[in-house]
């Protein structure tokens, strides 16, 4: 199950910006983070099994104060979910040509 977490950073300078987007990026789980809102102070993370307590706790501890603004599913994946995909087993039998086309080559070769 994907998760998509939003965080309020108060980071004013681009420095802070990136070392608040290291520091998600560095936690297991986490697939993709990204800068969102009017004024890039929000941090979108998504990924599998965040912890967001662990997450708001770590750049609280690295760069400047936060706050959970969203948690909650992916949505994203779901749209993009293939159809389930019919598989058949391949034999050695179905690559190999069948004599009736061999029979036609040869004939049409010859004449």
């Amino acid at each position: 199950m994907q998760v998509k977490i939003v965080v309020r950073v108060s980071v004013s300078d681009e420095k802070s910006r990136s070392k608040a987007l290291k520091i998600y990026v560095g936690i297991w789980g986490v697939e993709s983070a990204a800068l969102s809102g009017a004024e890039k102070d929000q941090v979108v993370v998504v990924g599998e099994s965040i912890d967001a307590v662990e997450l708001t706790r770590q750049l609280r501890k690295g760069v400047a104060h936060t706050e959970l603004v969203n948690v909650g599913e992916d949505k994203k994946e779901d749209t993009n979910k293939p159809a389930a995909a019919v598989v058949t087993p391949h034999s050695a039998e179905d690559h190999q040509i069948p004599a009736s086309f061999i029979r036609l080559i040869y004939y049409l070769l010859l004449r």
